[in-house]
């Protein structure tokens, strides 16, 4: 069945529940307002701190926007684009484009103007949803992406580009619009990484919403009795499947716009959250906050939370460890996912197998994973045999949208090479032990090299460059720039720091190298070479068996 209908079930069972919550610390902390101090609102999202829907009003917002949709002239198969911070607009939102029968677009916050037009230029995109973080970045491009025919702005003060989506949207009807849809029906592209630059727009059915949302129930044992804290943005679709657990199951979920430890531990507190997805940086901050007293535990109520689960990158053993012995009874479980799987679940570590932390796991619910070599062959378990893993299930892409080459590189005979290099251990469990891709993962967000070097070959002293990702401690990897100075130039570390300041600051290179880029014999950078010479060419920590 396709995933709308989950939400109408909901509507249905438990019309005056609470289905999602958002809080905002950080206009509590700007007001100065006591945490117990709530106030239930539906308006500016950027002016409350708490503000929540039932699942009657989420099914009903949903409606409206699908009903605005059909209006303003969008069909099924139309693509409409979603550039918001999270909040609660944004999934009756994606829902209202999937009721339509519309193909969803989630974009990254992170993008750039340029990245923003190109990736509504590859998608087709027909029309945009955007919220007044993006007005500035919107206001470059929205005169040159004439095949966006609308503009919906989220928030108060719309700008005159745009039609405001608050004012629009409550003049259509709550009921259900009718559109027949079903497992075959596109559903959504999300953009995923590349190592040449712009990302792929990865192109997915109902199918494979549906399979992320049972792969998460069956792996998380999630109950209608469960409250779910989501903190990674919803763009990914990390946080979104995750998420898909608690509408398979018609539980609570609570969006926090935030990072901070105190504010993740007083939500799980106060909103009486059991299961938490944290990426490795964030947990990292909680233990360390409560290793040096800066956080008490005494101060909350946990309680109730019975499960933390980390994704989006490698984790360290030491890491868990740590957080087990401060917090001896949670479950833990990590999952590995791409885009082009529907996000996390293809594999996954497996409540209860902490024994195993640093693996990435067994083949998901449903999921198939298998580590080839070269010729196809299967590796050896124990063998310490390296291979590319394979996996296969119902939440696979349909395709590389627009991209046919790229499509057919990955997709072959049902299977998804996902260049992603791994062995397997003597139980089966597998283990990332590097990748083909150059795509540095930096606290679960992807980065592209060839970006950085481009922009860094711009600077008029530099003979060549090399962007590799070596490892950091708190966000798995972090950019570091191997640059070649002009025989004739001298560039000193602070002149290059200074110049990267033109660069997205997620983008700027954390670490810089002067020394000679090495290249093979066919102009290709060595860039396996400069892992291994600094020490990038561990990307899981592996500690000994004891």
């Amino acid at each position: 069945m396709p995933i709308t209908d989950y939400l109408q079930r909901n509507a249905d069972l438990y019309p005056h529940e609470t289905a999602l919550v958002e809080v905002n610390p950080e206009v509590r902390a700007r007001r100065g307002v006591t945490w117990r101090d709530y106030e239930l609102v539906e308006t500016n999202p950027t002016k409350k701190y708490r503000r929540e829907l039932t699942w009657d009003q989420f099914e009903d917002h949903a409606n409206r926007f699908a009903h605005l949709l059909l209006n303003a002239g969008i069909k099924r198969g139309d693509k409409v684009a979603i550039l918001l911070m999270n909040c609660l607009e944004w999934l009756p939102i994606y829902f209202g484009i999937l009721k339509a029968g519309a193909i969803v677009v989630p974009l990254n916050y992170r993008y750039t103007a340029e990245e923003i037009k190109y990736c509504l230029d590859l998608a087709e995109v027909n029309a945009l949803v955007f919220g007044p973080e993006f007005v500035g970045r919107m206001e470059q491009i929205a005169g040159i992406i004439p095949q966006v025919n609308h503009l919906w702005f989220v928030g108060e003060d719309c700008p005159p580009f745009a039609e405001s989506y608050n004012q629009s949207v409550k003049h259509f009807a709550a009921e259900d619009p009718g559109i027949q849809l079903t497992d075959n029906d596109l559903a959504a592209i999300y953009f995923s990484s590349g190592t040449t630059g712009f990302p792929k727009a990865i192109l997915h059915r109902h199918q494979s919403l549906m399979t992320a949302a049972i792969t998460e129930v069956h792996h998380h044992h999630q109950k209608h009795e469960d409250c779910f804290l989501l903190i990674p943005p919803l763009y990914h679709t990390g946080a979104k499947m995750h998420w898909f657990g608690s509408l398979a199951t018609g539980s609570r979920a609570v969006i926090l716009r935030g990072v901070r430890p105190d504010w993740i531990l007083r939500t799980v507190s106060e909103e009486r959250c059991t299961i938490v997805w944290l990426l490795v940086p964030w947990a990292q901050d909680i233990l360390d906050a409560i290793e040096s007293g800066e956080i008490d535990l005494r101060d909350y109520n946990l309680d109730q939370w019975r499960l933390m689960h980390i994704g989006a990158q490698p984790v360290p053993p030491s890491l868990i460890k740590r957080w087990l012995d401060i917090f001896p009874e949670h479950e833990y479980d990590t999952s590995y996912g791409l885009s082009e799987a529907i996000g996390p679940g293809c594999v996954h570590l497996g409540i209860g197998n902490t024994d195993k932390v640093g693996a990435i796991g067994l083949p998901g619910y449903g999921w198939k994973a298998e580590v080839r070599k070269e010729d196809g062959s299967l590796v050896t378990p124990g063998s310490k045999e390296v291979g590319e893993l394979c996996v296969q299930g119902k939440g696979l892409m349909v395709c590389y949208y627009n991209n046919p080459k790229a499509t057919k590189e990955v997709l072959r005979d049902g299977w998804l090479y996902t260049g992603d290099m791994a062995e397997v251990d003597a139980d089966g469990f597998i283990w990332l032990v590097d990748r083909k891709k150059d795509v540095i993962v930096m606290g679960g967000e992807n980065l592209y090299p060839v970006q950085i070097e481009n922009y860094i070959r711009t600077n008029d002293a530099v003979k060549d460059v090399a962007v590799i990702g070596v490892p950091d401690s708190r966000v798995g990897e972090i950019p570091c720039a191997v640059i070649e100075v002009k025989p004739d130039r001298v560039l000193t570390e602070e002149e290059m720091r200074a110049f990267c300041m033109g660069l997205p600051r997620y983008k700027r290179p954390r670490k810089y190298v002067f020394e000679k880029v090495p290249r093979n014999p066919t102009g290709k950078i060595e860039k396996p070479l400069l892992r291994k010479q600094l020490g990038g060419d561990r990307l899981v920590e592996r500690e000994a068996e004891k």
